[in-house]
């Protein structure tokens, strides 16, 4: 029997009666993406970073589906059909020499981006025809900018620069290159780079490059390297109630980051030769972290993070996948309501929801069972729109000046409307007078 306790709290300003939580129960640990399957497998669009930003997170529920046999022929067909498309629009952003830019000829080639598709389109193509040219191409080109000690040299800037995550540097991006390379099964054409990442690994200071880079080595099976560099980051781990992420240093840390890195952590541990059953456990406590941080439509903060996770989460969820079993939820609150949930072999991709209504209040949920249960606890609220009002009939002026100083993270556009309310009758008469 697992017990836990969940406050539901609020802010100090919220509009009053906006307030509503609910708690929601799925008998997978993919079950929020999968239940969203409309909005991660969405059609492509836009340019080429947005593009792939939504062709990608496919690619691994699908792999993770077939590979549990849970994947139907009428959501794959859909699914094809949405990775085809965007493959084609992919292509509008290729160029001559192999390379892909975010918005076609006539714009600089970037490095990421090449990789990333590379990558994407090479997992890809277990679901639909990729013509070889296209990821031969980038790879060539990529090994095109390889400098003499075998790094990559970085080449262009992304419009979207959180696309591209924590890799910052020419360590972090011949990382990402070489892991994606050696996810093609190409180990022939990272030999140089593997030779500038190994002297680059004894000098690390930075936790997100020693993750990738410990992820990197595992897919070159390099054990020894990698396994020295998950003994150290096993140091730095951070705990919290039994599970475990990690995060960069304060002055860089964003849950985004965070989410990142921690994935990569992941696939790292789950590329051992053997997993023993301490490994298990281990990586089971990274994953209930990472299940936590998960938005109700099964993504996480930024794209890079979202496509990261859902290839650790996939791969770790392939690996614990149970046919059987099942389970029970029982959900209370403070205000009085009580909820049960039942999950079995029969219901558990079905999306189950409840509302809880007591706000602010607290939540005591119980569960027990032989079936994996995700269980998340949200809680939704609006903010008051801020106005200048006249209380009374008056003409008036009002002049100010407003400057503010913030901290943001996952930035997204926004729109300021700025409305002047006056009387034209009144302000004509002042003016003739005048």
């Amino acid at each position: 029997l697992l017990h836990e306790e969940v406050m539901l709290q609020l802010p100090a300003d919220v509009v009053e009666g906006s307030a509503r939580a609910t708690v929601s129960v799925i008998g997978d640990i993919l079950g929020r993406a999968l239940q969203n399957l409309d909005g991660m497998l969405a059609m492509p669009y836009g340019c080429g970073e947005q593009n792939m930003a939504l062709l990608a997170p496919n690619i691994y529920i699908l792999h993770y589906l077939r590979a549990t046999q849970q994947l139907d022929p009428i959501l794959l067909q859909k699914a094809t059909h949405f990775l085809n498309t965007g493959y084609q629009r992919q292509l509008r952003y290729l160029h001559v020499n192999g390379a892909f830019s975010t918005f076609g000829h006539g714009t600089e080639v970037n490095s990421w981006l090449t990789a990333f598709v590379m990558r994407s389109l090479g997992s890809a193509r277990s679901f639909m025809y990729v013509e070889p040219k296209v990821i031969n191409g980038a790879r060539t080109w990529l090994q095109s900018q390889q400098k003499k000690d075998g790094c990559f040299k970085t080449v262009g800037t992304l419009f979207n620069k959180r696309m591209k995550g924590g890799v910052m540097d020419d360590v972090t991006l011949t990382a990402y290159i070489s892991a994606s390379m050696l996810e093609l099964n190409t180990s022939a054409s990272v030999t140089k780079s593997l030779t500038c990442l190994r002297e680059a690994s004894h000098n690390l200071s930075d936790i997100y490059t020693t993750a990738l880079l410990a992820y990197t080595f595992s897919l070159a099976q390099e054990t020894d390297t990698s396994a020295r560099l998950l003994k150290y980051l096993d140091s730095v781990a951070s705990s919290d109630e039994g599970l475990l992420h990690w995060s960069p240093p304060s002055s860089e840390a964003s849950t985004s980051l965070s989410v990142e890195l921690t994935s990569y952590v992941l696939l790292a541990v789950l590329r051992r030769p053997q997993l023993s059953a301490a490994d298990r456990g281990y990586t089971s406590r990274i994953a209930g972290w990472l299940v936590r941080q998960q938005n109700p439509q099964g993504g996480f903060f930024s794209t890079q993070d979202t496509v990261v996770a859902l290839q650790a989460l996939s791969r770790y969820a392939t690996l614990v996948y149970s046919p059987g079993g099942a389970s029970t939820v029982t959900v209370q609150s403070s205000g009085g309501d009580l909820h049960h949930f039942t999950v079995d072999q029969t219901n558990k991709l079905i999306y189950q929801e409840r509302e809880l209504r007591s706000i602010p209040g607290r939540c005591v949920i119980e569960a027990q069972g032989s079936a994996c249960v995700s269980v998340q606890v949200g809680v939704i609220h609006v903010h008051p729109f801020h106005c200048f009002c006249l209380l009374q009939n008056n003409a008036t002026e009002i002049s100010f000046k407003l400057r503010g100083e913030v901290q943001v993270e996952h930035l997204k556009p926004a729109t300021i409307e700025v409305y002047d309310y006056y009387l034209p009758s009144k302000k004509m008469q002042q003016a003739k007078q005048t």
